[in-house]
């Protein structure tokens, strides 16, 4: 394997690959951390990220006391990736999933902004238009990230593909710049939590009576070039996951 890849990639690659041909079976345990450390597979920190990443790509879950456990199909996931760590991957792998994991549900819309915290965060007038872009990461057939794109309207200008809710042919990004000669950066992950709304809820198949108050993690980041904010980025996780920054 080529020197360039991390050795927690290694280690994550060569467990999934044995996940997948059935060395490890659904319900059986891998070994522990320490196990491989004394193997000569790299040290504590190493092995424990590989393991994160394998828990974050759905393949296995980790509990103190118990272990890491293969997950099979009927196993609901409990964490997941951070945009910036599919960012990662996407860069590292040109890969834009987990392994096991899909989308579903893309929109796109050229809409007006209702929402007074996006705007500011944008640098615009409340109700002016911007492109509104979802869709529903799903694992195993079960939804566990609704992820949302509020995109300053100018972009449009150099990407008119943003109004085509399927994934373009080349990362955005990447395009952006090409076509404007103008670098996007991230700003630091921001995360808080905050109640889900129906319509989240329903997008994740949970049904609860109206009264029954339903928090869920939310991560945002935000984008720009040099002449200011240019999309938004928020990804919230189905209630009870955490997430994992597998970059």
């Amino acid at each position: 394997m080529s020197p360039t890849v991390p050795k927690w990639r290694q280690i994550d690659d060569q467990l999934a690959a044995q996940i997948s041909d059935g060395t490890y079976a659904p319900g059986s345990r891998l070994p522990h951390i320490q196990e491989l450390v004394r193997r000569g597979e790299g040290s504590t920190a190493t092995v424990h990220r590989a393991y994160q990443t394998l828990e974050a790509e759905g393949l296995v879950r980790s509990s103190r006391g118990h272990g890491t456990t293969v997950l099979g199909a009927d196993d609901a996931p409990r964490s997941a990736v951070t945009g910036s760590g599919r960012l990662a991957r996407l860069a590292r792998t040109g890969q834009p999933y987990s392994p096991q994991e899909t989308a579903e549900n893309r929109h796109s819309s050229l809409r007006s902004c209702a929402d007074h915290q996006v705007a500011a965060l944008l640098g615009i007038e409340p109700y002016d238009e911007i492109v509104i872009r979802s869709r529903t990461f799903v694992r195993d057939g079960k939804p566990t990230i609704l992820g949302l794109n509020f995109i300053h309207v100018r972009a449009l200008e150099h990407l008119p593909e943003l109004l085509d809710p399927n994934p373009t042919p080349k990362w955005r990004h990447d395009l952006y710049t090409e076509r404007t000669g103008r670098t996007i950066t991230p700003d630091p992950e921001r995360r808080s939590a905050r109640l889900a709304s129906t319509n989240e809820l329903g997008e994740f198949g949970i049904d609860v009576p109206p009264n029954v108050s339903v928090p869920v993690l939310v991560l945002r980041t935000m984008f720009r070039d040099d002449l200011g904010p240019l999309e938004l980025w928020e990804d919230i996780y189905r209630p009870g996951m955490e997430h994992v920054d597998q970059r």
